[in-house]
C-alpha cells in the first residue's frame, strides 16, 4: 500500500507491502485534526480528561482542530446524561472542542448512533473484497469451536464459519485477519507489530443489533473526519495493528498514531473508575480548580519542557513536545492536589477579573452556608470577601475552606462567655477599650506591618495581662478561637466596622460578669 509523504523530514512513502514506514514526526505538517472519542457509558474520569487535554494541547500548538465524537454504538450501556456530562466537563476543564454533538462541525453528526450507513457501507465494501464474510455461528457455537481450537493448539482465527448472507438469520459480520503486518512506527512507543492472526480470532465489526463494534467504527469515523493523529491511550497499542489491516483492506491512508502512557495511582495501582473520586463532576463539586487538575495531570506525565507546578494552558501549550512523551505510566499523587490547587487559586485572586469571579461565587456559598446566622450584610460585600481573598491567598487551597467552621468567624460574629474573658485576664475591659481608640485612631484603612506594630505598643498600656494572654483575648474577642490567622491578620480582614462591634460585645460581656 502507498502511504503519501506528510513530512519531508521523516516520513517516508513506500510501495512495497513489506516495507517499514516510519510515522515519527519531530516536524508537524499538514492539517492537525485529532479527537478524543470516549463513550458515554459513564461520565467523564481524570485519566479520560488527561486523554482529552493531550489532544487538546497538540491541536493547539499545531494549530489545528480539537474533536469531540462520542461512541454510543454500545446502546445497552449508555448510562442516561452521560454524554451531555462529558461536554461539559470538557468546557469546565477548558478543553472545549472544536467540533461536538453540541457545537457541530463540517463532519458529523458527532454521534456514531447517527452514522450506522457509513458503517455498514464500509462493512460492506469489505465483504464485497473478500476481507469480511457473514458469521452464523450462536454464542454457544463460537465457543466450543475455541475451546476446540485452543485443545487442539491452533489459534482461534481456524474456526471460520462462514457462508452467503441468509434472509432473516442472526448473523454479525467478521473481519478476515490475515498474517504478516506492517511493522509502524508510533509517535511514542516507536516500532510495534503485532501479528494479531496468530493470537486471535476474526474480530466481528458489526453487530447482530446491526450496530459497528469499536474496531470498525473508528476507523471509519476517523477517516470520514479527516482525522491526521490519533492520541489515545496505550491500552489500544496492541489493537492497532488489527486497524491498519481494516485501513488496508478499505484503501484508506492511516493517521498518525500516537498511544499515551497509562496514568495510574502513586503506588502503580491502576486508576480505577471505581474509586469514585477520580471523576471530573467529583473535583468539581469540592472546589477543585479546573486549572489544579490540567496541570497536576501533566504534571506527573511527561511531554512538557518542564515540571514546575502551577502551570496554565496557555504554558503548557508552549512548553509541550510530543517528542518529549516517554512509555513510562504517569503516576499521579492526589494528595498534591491541594498544594496545586491553592497555587493556581491565588493566580485567580490576583486576577482582577477572576477574582470578581470567586466573589460571585463565594457570596452565594456564604448565603447558603450560614443563612440568618449573618449579624451584618457588610460581610458579603464585593469590597470585603476581597480584602479577605487578598489576605488569605497562598493559605487557602480552596474557597470551601472559607466556609469551615475554622473561617466561619469572618462572616458570623463569635459568641463567648464572661467565664472565658476572665480566665485570660481581669483587664479585658481596660483592653477592650484600647482597641477600639486604637481602631478609631487608625480610620477605615488598616495596614497589616502598622496594626501588628501598634498590638505591641498596646501590650506594653496593661498592668498585669502578658502579652501572650493579650493575644488569646483578642482572637476571642475577634473570632472566639484559640488558632487561626494571626491577631493583626483577623482585624484587617474583619475591617474597623466588624471590629467595633466585636470589641463592643466584649465590653458588653465584661459589664455583664
Amino acid at each position: 500500500m502507498l502511504f503519501p509523504r506528510r513530512c519531508s523530514q521523516c516520513l517516508i512513502s513506500v510501495t512495497n507491502r513489506h516495507a517499514v514506514v516510519q510515522r515519527s514526526c519531530s516536524t508537524i505538517q499538514g492539517e492537525v485534526r485529532v479527537r478524543f472519542a470516549p463513550s458515554p457509558t459513564g461520565f467523564l474520569h481524570l485519566g479520560g480528561l488527561r486523554t482529552a487535554l493531550y489532544n487538546y494541547i497538540f491541536a493547539k500548538k499545531y494549530g489545528g482542530s480539537f474533536v469531540l465524537r462520542l461512541e454510543d454504538t454500545d446502546q445497552s450501556r449508555l448510562v442516561p446524561g452521560a454524554a451531555e456530562s462529558i461536554e461539559d466537563m470538557l468546557e469546565w476543564a477548558g478543553v472545549p472542542p472544536d467540533e461536538s454533538p453540541r457545537r457541530g462541525g463540517l463532519f458529523g453528526p458527532y454521534l456514531q448512533s447517527w452514522r450506522l450507513d457509513l458503517y455498514t457501507q464500509a462493512a460492506q465494501q469489505l465483504v464485497e473484497s473478500g476481507n469480511a464474510y457473514y458469521c452464523f455461528c450462536s454464542s454457544q457455537r463460537l465457543e466450543l469451536l475455541k475451546k476446540e481450537a485452543l485443545r487442539s493448539g491452533q489459534t482461534p482465527s481456524s474456526y471460520r464459519s462462514e457462508t452467503n448472507w441468509i434472509r432473516d438469520v442472526p448473523h454479525v459480520i467478521r473481519f478476515r485477519l490475515e498474517t504478516g503486518v506492517e511493522p509502524f512506527q508510533d509517535m511514542i512507543f516507536g516500532w510495534n507489530h503485532h501479528d494479531v492472526a496468530q493470537v486471535e480470532g476474526d474480530p466481528v465489526v458489526i453487530k447482530a443489533d446491526g450496530y459497528p463494534t469499536y474496531h470498525l467504527a473508528n476507523i471509519v469515523d476517523d477517516h470520514y473526519m479527516k482525522i491526521s493523529h490519533v492520541l489515545r491511550g496505550s491500552e489500544w497499542l496492541i489493537s492497532t495493528s488489527k486497524h491498519l489491516l481494516m485501513y488496508r483492506a478499505l484503501g484508506w491512508e492511516p493517521p498518525t498514531f500516537g498511544h499515551l502512557p497509562l496514568l495510574m495511582n502513586k503506588d502503580g495501582s491502576k486508576l480505577s473508575k471505581r474509586q469514585g473520586d477520580i471523576f471530573i463532576q467529583s473535583f468539581q463539586r469540592d472546589g477543585v480548580l479546573p486549572e489544579a487538575l490540567l496541570d497536576i495531570t501533566t504534571n506527573c506525565g511527561s511531554g512538557f519542557s518542564t515540571h514546575r507546578m502551577g502551570r496554565r494552558i496557555n504554558e503548557l501549550i508552549s512548553e509541550f513536545s510530543p517528542s518529549k512523551i516517554t512509555t513510562h505510566s504517569a503516576l499521579l499523587d492526589l494528595e498534591k492536589l491541594p498544594e496545586f490547587n491553592r497555587i493556581h487559586l491565588q493566580h485567580r485572586i490576583e486576577n482582577e477579573e477572576q477574582c470578581r469571579s470567586l466573589i460571585r461565587d463565594l457570596q452565594g456559598q456564604i448565603q447558603q452556608t450560614f443563612t440568618t446566622d449573618i449579624q451584618d450584610d457588610g460581610v458579603i460585600q464585593e469590597h470585603y470577601i476581597k480584602r479577605v481573598l487578598q489576605l488569605r491567598k497562598g493559605h487557602i487551597s480552596s474557597l470551601k475552606e472559607l466556609l469551615t467552621p475554622v473561617y466561619s468567624y469572618l462572616w458570623v460574629r463569635p459568641s463567648f462567655s464572661s467565664q472565658q474573658v476572665a480566665a485570660l485576664t481581669s483587664e479585658a475591659q481596660h483592653i477592650g477599650s484600647l482597641v477600639l481608640k486604637l481602631v478609631s485612631e487608625r480610620g477605615e484603612e488598616l495596614a497589616l506591618d502598622q496594626l501588628s506594630k501598634d498590638l505591641k505598643t498596646l501590650a506594653k498600656q496593661t498592668k498585669i495581662t502578658k502579652h501572650r494572654e493579650l493575644m488569646k483575648l483578642l482572637r476571642l474577642a475577634l473570632s472566639g478561637l484559640q488558632q487561626g490567622p494571626s491577631v493583626a491578620e483577623m482585624m484587617v480582614c474583619l475591617g474597623p466596622a466588624e471590629i467595633y462591634h466585636r470589641f463592643q460585645n466584649l465590653l458588653r460581656v465584661c459589664e455583664s460578669s
